[in-house]
């Protein structure tokens, strides 16, 4: 009599996540950089990059320096970093579709809140006093660590606008699910939607971390769980910061192959349409709008 096996259960009897990775594993990662074409409008230079991490999906696009729309607004030591984030209403993967306020939703200003901080500790903003940097994100895809993707997306953005930078910014979030005898297992590596929610009827934690790899500085860290000692802590944030240097290796490979591309269409090979994405008018009229 023959018997057949979960595909969760097998996944459980080799130590693997239900999404077939190692614990310490990052998810599939794409890096585009000059996705969006619609970028220059005479304002200064512009930038775009599309980052892919496992199924969500985070568009970028930077503007400027440019000059600041009020005088009250500007600094006379440093660029002021103008962050916007939006979500399209497909983008959950729950089948939520509500269209989300980005000035009045709690997740999208905290997200917000913490790129813009993330990236005014990346950029070298004391090159451009009393002027602008408009950096803006919109999540096409949610299936967890949305904010390490756009991180990276407004990242890859920035470099491909020539901002300069001190380094290249690098995101991915650790988490501990539960509590066990090895808790090497347990640690957890760029978590998707269903690891962020719960683990075994349990809460998970998630801990989100940005940080400058070659510099090794942690620009960004947030917990909203409770930790059970500081060891976990640590080896949390050590697993993040794993994540974030696996993040850098790809996105450098990126930036490489984009810089040869286009040294290439200098000396007059290949042409700018072969590293280009085409997006529908309703993905640009949100990251004009």
């Amino acid at each position: 009599m023959g018997s057949s096996i979960r595909r969760t259960d097998l996944l459980a009897l080799s130590n693997l996540r239900n999404d077939g990775r190692k614990p310490g594993e990052i998810r599939r990662m794409r890096v585009q950089m000059g996705a969006n074409t619609n970028t220059g409008d005479g304002g200064g230079v512009g930038g775009s990059a599309l980052v892919d991490m496992g199924l969500t999906s985070a568009l970028a696009t930077v503007r400027g320096p440019m000059a600041c729309a009020r005088r009250s607004d500007e600094l006379p030591d440093r660029a002021m970093v103008d962050v916007s984030v939006k979500a399209v209403p497909f983008a959950p993967s729950g089948g939520d579709r509500r269209v989300t306020n980005p000035n009045t939703d709690r997740r999208l200003v905290e997200m917000t809140h913490l790129l813009k901080r993330a990236l005014e500790a990346t950029i070298l903003l004391q090159l451009y006093p009393k002027s602008r940097i408009q950096v803006q994100v919109v999540i096409l895809a949610d299936d967890g660590g949305r904010l390490s993707a756009a991180i990276n997306a407004a990242s890859v953005a920035l470099i491909d606008a020539g901002i300069p930078v001190k380094d290249i910014l690098c995101s991915c979030s650790a988490g501990y699910a539960g509590s066990g005898v090895n808790t090497d297992e347990k640690t957890l590596v760029d978590l998707n939607r269903q690891e962020e929610s719960s683990f075994a009827g349990q809460n998970a934690v998630c801990l989100p971390c940005a940080m400058l790899p070659q510099r090794g500085t942690v620009v960004m860290a947030q917990c909203e769980a409770r930790l059970p000692d500081f060891d976990t802590m640590d080896r949390v944030l050590g697993a993040a910061m794993d994540g974030c240097r696996a993040v850098f290796d790809i996105i450098q490979a990126a930036i490489r192959e984009r810089a040869s591309i286009l040294l290439g269409m200098r000396r007059g090979h290949g042409t700018p349409a072969t590293n280009v994405l085409k997006f529908d008018q309703v993905l640009i009229a949100y990251t004009n709008g």
